[in-house]
Formats: C-alpha cells, sequence, structure tokens
C-alpha cells in the first residue's frame, strides 16, 4: 500500500513513517507549510524542515513540501483572531486539524496516488460497519484525541495513527534503535503551526490594544491591563499587580473580562463561585458517531480542555438548536470559544462542540 506520512520533523512523525516501512508499504512524505510569518524565530519552519528532510535521507523516502498557509490564514488564523477581539478564547489546534491537516491533506496525497495517508497523532482508529471509530490513545498522557474531535468522519476513511498503541517512552526508543536523526529532538509544543511564543505578545501583533482598568470583585482599580481581549478566565500570568493594601500576599486570578466598560476583574481565590460552573451552553455539537440518538438527553464522558480527566456530564439539546452540558462536578474556568470533547466509557471519541455560554454558580 502507498502510503503518505505527514513528516513535521518531530519524532512522532518520524517513527510512524519508519513503522510504516518496516511493514512493508510504500511510504512517501509530505511536510506542511501553514506558517510563514517568523517573527523572533518562534516559528521554526525551517528548522523543522531540515529534520523531516533528514528524517526522509535516513528512510530512504521521498519528501514532498507543500504550502497550506493562505488556507490556514484563511479558514484557521482568521477565526482565531475574530474570536480573541470578541473576548472568547478559541483553540487553534482543533480548527487546524478539521481544516488542514486531513482533508486538504488527504486531498493532496490522493493526487499523489496514496491509498492512505498516516501522522504521528496519539489516537487509535477502529473500523466498524458503520464507518471509521476514534478511540483514545494506549498512552493517556500522550492523547491527542481531543485534538481530533471535529475532523469530519469521512476524513478518517483513509487515515492510520501507526502510534496509536504505543507509549511515548517505547517511540523514543524507537527512534533510537532506528537510527532517526531527530530521535532526541523535544516535543513541540504551542499553538499549532505557529509555535511557542508570549500570546499577549503575539496578538498585540494583530489586534488593537485598548488599555484598562484592572478591579477587584468591589470594583476597587489595583492596576492596568493592555486590552481584555488578551486575557481568559481563571489566568494568573501576566496580571503584573503589585501589593494590594489590604490583600494577601497571594496571586490574582482573571475572574470575569467586563467588555462593556474594558475592565478585567478579578479576585485572590483560585476558585471562586465565579470561575466555577456546573452547566456550560454549547453550539453547533459535531458527532463523529452520534451515541443513541433517540434520546432527548445524552450520559457522556467529556473534556472541557487537553489532558483534563474524563468529566461526568449529561448533554440535552435546547429550543434555539444549542444544547445545555450539565456535569456531575464544577468545572473551573471554562471559556467560551473553548471545545467540550464528548466521549463515551470505551474510550471511543465521539465529537465536540464550541462553548458557547458558561453558567458560573456565583
Amino acid at each position: 500500500m502507498h502510503i503518505v506520512v505527514g513528516l513535521s520533523g518531530g519524532v512522532d512523525s518520524a517513527v510512524s513513517a519508519w513503522l510504516l516501512r518496516e511493514a512493508g508499504h510504500r511510504v512517501s512524505a509530505v511536510f506542511m507549510v501553514n506558517w510563514t510569518a517568523d517573527e523572533a524565530g518562534y516559528c521554526n519552519a525551517a528548522e523543522d524542515f531540515r529534520s523531516a528532510s533528514a528524517v526522509a535521507d535516513e528512510l530512504d523516502i521521498p519528501l514532498e513540501r507543500v504550502d497550506f498557509s493562505e488556507r490556514y490564514h484563511r479558514d484557521v488564523f482568521a477565526h482565531f483572531l475574530a474570536e480573541y477581539a470578541r473576548g472568547r478564547t478559541p483553540n487553534p489546534d482543533i480548527l487546524c486539524n478539521r481544516e488542514i491537516k486531513f482533508a486538504p491533506f488527504l486531498a493532496h496525497a490522493e493526487r499523489l496516488g496514496a491509498e492512505a495517508v498516516a501522522t504521528g497523532h496519539y489516537a487509535r482508529l477502529r473500523r466498524d460497519t458503520d464507518g471509521p471509530r476514534l478511540y483514545r490513545a494506549a498512552d493517556d498522557d500522550k492523547d491527542q484525541t481531543y485534538f481530533l474531535a471535529a475532523v469530519g468522519r469521512d476524513a478518517f476513511d483513509g487515515v492510520q495513527f501507526p502510534l496509536g498503541d504505543l507509549p511515548k517512552t517505547e517511540v523514543r526508543a524507537l527512534a533510537r534503535r532506528a537510527g532517526l536523526p531527530n530521535h532526541q529532538r523535544r516535543d513541540s509544543t504551542g499553538i499549532c503551526f505557529i509555535g511557542e511564543r508570549h500570546m499577549r505578545d503575539f496578538l498585540a501583533q494583530y489586534l488593537q490594544a485598548r488599555p484598562g482598568e484592572i478591579v477587584d470583585l468591589d470594583g476597587r482599580v489595583i492596576g492596568q491591563h493592555p486590552g481584555v481581549a488578551y486575557y481568559t478566565p481563571g489566568q494568573r500570568r501576566g496580571l503584573a499587580i503589585g501589593g494590594v493594601a489590604g490583600a494577601h500576599e497571594a496571586p490574582w486570578y482573571v475572574i470575569d473580562r467586563d467588555l462593556a466598560r474594558n475592565r478585567l476583574v478579578v479576585d485572590q481565590d483560585a476558585r471562586h463561585p465565579r470561575l466555577m460552573a456546573h452547566t456550560l451552553t454549547v453550539r453547533s455539537p459535531h458527532w463523529i458517531r452520534v451515541p443513541n440518538p433517540s434520546e432527548e438527553s445524552m450520559a457522556l464522558q467529556v473534556r472541557i480542555r487537553h489532558r483534563q480527566p474524563l468529566q461526568d456530564a449529561a448533554l440535552g439539546y435546547l429550543p434555539d438548536g444549542r444544547c445545555e452540558l450539565r456535569f456531575a462536578d464544577l468545572q473551573r474556568a471554562a471559556a467560551p470559544g473553548q471545545f467540550a470533547v464528548f466521549y463515551a466509557r470505551d474510550g471511543e471519541c465521539l465529537g465536540c462542540a464550541e462553548i458557547d455560554a458558561v453558567h458560573p454558580v456565583g
């Protein structure tokens, strides 16, 4: 079988390519360029491509560099900026997987004559009579189904995840054993394709600063902020609040963003009732597979952020087409614009929905 691997320059995609080649497949590789700006060296596309090229040379497989940056800016980054400007907290990694890493990549691979594509994601796919099903990876700490939950089910038809059953420690060991030149390269973090950077400084390049007041829950001004769009509920870092008369020597947390008055509301209670919610309203649910579609309320396990322990919740449809997600336990610092990802108890990732509103207990 001819399989095209998305080779990123990291160790995970490199081991995926090696495993497929060792299994006897005809393997070729694509390096996706989705971000062309390189302010202050944050986006290491050139270094990543050199690493991918070294891996392709070692494995003796062809490597093609493909530019998807225009589509990324149009379908992912423009939405990312618009959501921040509205005071929401988007997740570009989920959108990137939905808009870039699968459908366009698969279409390009098909033009190359490939029968399937593969990536270094930690996830598992099982083929059922009604289509593919997405499951959490064996290594729960590395599981990436949270970021794959918005991908269309049809897009998984021609996809393979060679690392789904492997722990990260074994992937590193395989990379060393295979002599892959990037076996010691550290894992990438940060925004999909944009890299690691100080988020406020990055957003300031694209969103106009609107300085305003930081106030406590009594409305007392205790600091200044450069713009409420740069902050998210529960955030601790970057507030630059000094000693406050009558306050404890303890961190401050963003409790709320008052967009109308351009104020950031803060408190020293990390679990203040205004940060805690049993109920969220979500919109535009996307289903990879709908469980019990005839039921008005669905019992699910849910994550509202990557690596969060799975939370028991019930999902019910509202008259306006949105859904109510009610959790058994309080959820801290949920933010509109983020995603709630749905799971069955056997580890199947069922889909996701964007958080539209948070209903705090206080």
